[in-house]
């Protein structure tokens, strides 16, 4: 076909250009090769040429079911889930492939709730999943994050399915993202042939949970052989989640080739732990040979930002602007923690018109801070501040029932975690009160039976001021909460500690 060559060798942009050179009727295997080239790039470019090939496209075409594949794919790649699932309705012929691809655009743009929605519609519709639809479906669940969640699918999927190896690691995966590590460790024995992806997925599930020992351990259990950069990876991240510095410098020591990934998880590790002379040195000698790297600076800018020191979080940041100025999102992120430092010395007023200042000359926003629950089955999500549930003055009721029982125990609001000026009418209490978690914790505590397990997920690192507000709720109303943040799982247990011990 005319570009088949072209998209094989992963030459996207020059199968563009022919595409756009030519003046042929194309068929079903044309608009296919076109719309995943599109889906690829999916830069402005492509999804303009995308767009303008599937309006023309002819209505003998729109019942093909690799054409409205490929479609549906590139659309979900453009972020426009709405056209996919006018295209997915449209369609008189679904089958398995075209939920498949429904399911699988929803995970890629973080909408997976609706993945269960769909399974239950493909039973009314007698469409049976195959090895890919509980792949994605288990992926859905790690997205999401919430153990019923897990339970639920495990208990669908076929046994004969679910004793294959790509299925069974991610299994392993699957309950590791979701903080439920014995089950993980379950599904691990049951391989029996384990390859790389057995091993890594066990020891990053261990890693996440705080469970750095136990990620070494299975590390040099682990052939030889079967070791690559993810393994080494993963267990370079649970000694810095864990404060495991020793054995992850001998680790570090004796890996042979050290990409750009394990020096950065390794400067990560020294920057928990305020060894920022020792990591800067690591990224002067990676840039005598190779260009700099964003996420090396965002690792010792995090590590500053804990510290609260002043100096390197300028100093880190100024550098970051200099070298990549373009990395808009990357730079509010690193003005966000510049801010925090200004907070915690009381600095409020600095904060504001520093983090103001630089999303204004960057011309971007700040990342949405996002919550997520599971209640009655269902996954109910918050943001900081947000009244729109129904059952709202509940909520604020039980965190100000909350706040009296943490204040009773000598709790005292961190205001170092307040990035902005406090309005009119607001109180340091009453800004942090309106964190996503909290209304999240507090949606639980209201349910009947008050549950002794509760499980919260975030899109966003959790802050100091949320993480000892859950670790001393759990341990007055004596029950198990685990939050899991963008770094890492926090399991907080009755008597008030938390699995990370603080690293985070």
């Amino acid at each position: 076909m005319f570009n088949l060559g072209y998209v094989g060798n992963e030459m996207f942009e020059k199968a563009l250009d022919l595409f756009e050179q030519i003046h042929l009727n194309f068929d079903s295997v044309t608009y296919t090769v076109v719309f995943n080239a599109c889906a690829v790039l999916a830069n402005d470019r492509a999804i303009k040429i995308g767009r303008k090939l599937l309006d023309e496209m002819p209505e003998n075409y729109r019942n093909d079911v690799f054409v409205l594949t490929s479609a549906m794919h590139m659309l979900m790649k453009f972020g426009d889930i709405q056209s996919a699932e006018r295209i997915f309705r449209s369609n008189k012929k679904k089958d398995i492939i075209t939920y498949n691809a429904l399911i699988s655009g929803y995970n890629l743009n973080d909408e997976s709730s609706k993945c269960f929605k769909i399974l239950e519609e493909m039973s009314r519709e007698g469409i049976v999943p195959n090895e890919i639809t509980w792949n994605i479906l288990i992926g859905a669940c790690s997205q999401i994050g919430m153990i019923h969640r897990c339970e639920y699918i495990i208990d669908r999927i076929p046994l004969n399915i679910q004793n294959n190896r790509q299925i069974q690691n991610s299994l392993i995966d699957m309950w590791g993202k979701c903080g439920a590590v014995e089950k993980a460790q379950i599904a691990f024995k049951s391989v029996e042939d384990r390859d790389t992806i057995t091993y890594n997925a066990m020891i990053n599930a261990f890693g996440l949970n705080g469970m750095g020992s136990e990620a070494i351990q299975l590390y040099k259990q682990m052939p030889n052989h079967l070791r690559d950069e993810v393994s080494h990876i993963c267990v370079l991240n649970a000694c810095s989640h864990s404060g495991l510095l020793h054995e992850a410098r001998n680790i570090f020591d004796e890996i042979t080739f050290k990409t750009e990934k394990i020096i950065t998880v390794m400067i990560d590790c020294l920057s928990r732990l305020f060894l920022f002379d020792e990591a800067q040195k690591l990224i002067d000698n990676y840039e005598k040979t190779h260009k700099p790297q964003l996420i090396m600076y965002m690792s010792l800018l995090s590590g500053a930002r804990n510290n609260r020191n002043r100096h390197l979080s300028e100093k880190v940041y100024d550098r970051m602007k200099d070298l990549f100025p373009n990395e808009k999102q990357h730079l509010v992120s690193g003005a966000v923690l510049v801010s925090n430092v200004y907070s915690s010395f009381g600095e409020h007023q600095l904060a504001t018109s520093f983090r103001s200042s630089q999303i204004k000359e960057l011309r971007t926003s700040v990342t949405k801070g996002l919550s997520w629950t599971q209640i009655n089955d269902e996954i109910v999500q918050f943001t900081a501040h947000d009244n729109s549930h129904p059952q709202a003055s509940e909520i604020d009721s039980e965190i100000g029932r909350m706040t009296s029982e943490l204040i009773q125990h000598g709790y005292k609001f961190d205001s170092s975690w307040i990035t902005r000026e406090i309005k009119d009418g607001e109180t340091i209490q009453s800004v942090l009160c309106g964190h996503s978690e909290k209304k999240a914790i507090a949606l639980n505590f209201i349910q009947r039976p008050v549950p002794k397990f509760i499980q919260i997920a975030k899109n966003l690192r959790v802050c100091g001021d949320c993480h000892e507000f859950t670790k001393l709720i759990a341990k007055i109303r004596q029950c198990d909460i685990i939050v899991r943040d963008a770094n890492r799982i926090h399991h907080f247990y009755p008597n008030g500690q938390c699995s990370c011990q603080d690293h985070f």
